[in-house]
């Protein structure tokens, strides 16, 4: 009884903390934005050399790039002009094909906030303009990459506002760019992904699924996790499906809800998740996940003044970090605030990169 009665004192508390008594800022409620892309009725209505075309809600992504191998290249033009939106979101289709629907699918918005997302450079592998916007970009050589890293942000992403300016690797497209110069294989220029310059990493930045605005309740439920949960794992079959190696998982504050929930259904080598308030699991090993499972945070990081409980529903449960969660630890000790772990120079920056070549066993 006792135990309990501590359950709904810290439980109250994490309501308190999310309802702002503690800093924490309000945030609106976020419809999750989920299924196929739009353009999905006239795809299914539509065939190719006398066949169905795969449906974008329920065909493997292994059988997507089965579908498309059989195609010749003017067919699969066809396609590409015909349906924009779903072969540049369909899981499995070629990656040249995807990033030139997404420039084609971007462009037909006509909305000033996407524009740059079409510039010829950019590597944009899904787009969705549905609610706030979802974004997908490779930075690297996909097609060659040696190793893959996905890096799966929090709070306040979205398509809309991805290009906005931030602070020096900060948000998905700064960490992913700094991740990647940080392995020996970044460009280092421009908004793009050096996409002719190969290398042996490639870096995408996953806003894949519809995050939470400020930290308000959405951010302490589990709702938009469990949302993009399958969005994950469908995408991480995508990179199987077309060759890519399994890939290294950089899950960040409430993106690692994400990955806590995705993880079983993955073949993620690693994840690794930062900033933290939690994974809805007790342990790494209640992820039931075959990566290795690492975690990191910094000593300013807000975070850690979150409460690792989950109750009704509410909190994302144990601290990753802790010694009883059981993830390896990442060296964090000079990463400033909340967003500061890509930071060039940075002891978070170095271990990453490490895992990220495969350099740690």
């Amino acid at each position: 009884m006792r135990r309990f009665g501590r359950t709904l004192v810290t439980a109250a508390l994490a309501v308190t903390l999310v309802g702002g008594t503690a800093g924490w800022a309000s945030g609106d409620s976020q419809a999750a934005v989920t299924g196929p892309p739009p353009g999905t009725a006239a795809w299914r209505a539509d065939t190719a050399s006398g066949r169905s075309l795969p449906d974008p809600a329920t065909t493997a992504p292994r059988e997507v790039a089965a579908f498309f191998a059989g195609l010749d290249d003017a067919e699969r033009r066809r396609l590409l002009r015909s349906h924009p939106l779903v072969v540049g979101n369909l899981e499995g289709a070629p990656l040249p094909l995807r990033y030139e629907a997404n420039r084609i699918a971007v462009a037909a918005t006509g909305e000033a906030r996407y524009a740059s997302l079409a510039a010829p450079d950019r590597q944009i592998l899904a787009f969705d303009p549905r609610g706030r916007g979802q974004v997908v970009e490779v930075f690297g050589d996909l097609e060659h990459a040696e190793h893959v890293s996905v890096i799966v942000p929090g709070s306040d992403n979205d398509a809309a506002g991805y290009d906005t300016r931030r602070k020096p690797a900060t948000g998905p497209a700064g960490m992913a760019r700094s991740l990647r110069e940080a392995t020996g294989t970044g460009t280092g220029a421009g908004s793009g992904s050096g996409s002719a310059s190969g290398g042996s990493t490639a870096v995408v930045a996953w806003i894949g699924y519809t995050t939470p605005v400020g930290v308000g309740l959405d951010a302490a439920d589990g709702r938009l996790a469990r949302a993009g949960a399958p969005r994950l794992a469908r995408f991480t079959a995508g990179l199987d499906a077309v060759g890519a190696p399994d890939p290294v998982l950089f899950c960040h504050s409430y993106g690692s809800v994400v990955c806590g929930l995705a993880a079983r259904h993955t073949d993620a080598a690693d994840i690794v998740a930062f900033g933290s308030p939690g994974m809805r699991a007790d342990t790494a090993a209640a992820l039931r996940t075959g990566a290795r499972v690492w975690a990191a945070r910094g000593p300013s990081d807000w975070i850690a003044d979150v409460p690792n409980v989950e109750f009704a529903g509410i909190g994302h449960g144990v601290d990753p970090t802790s010694a009883a969660f059981g993830a390896r630890r990442v060296p964090a000790a000079d990463v400033a605030g909340h967003t500061g772990y890509f930071v060039p120079g940075t002891q978070s920056l170095a271990a990453f990169a490490a895992i990220a070549k495969g350099e740690v066993r």
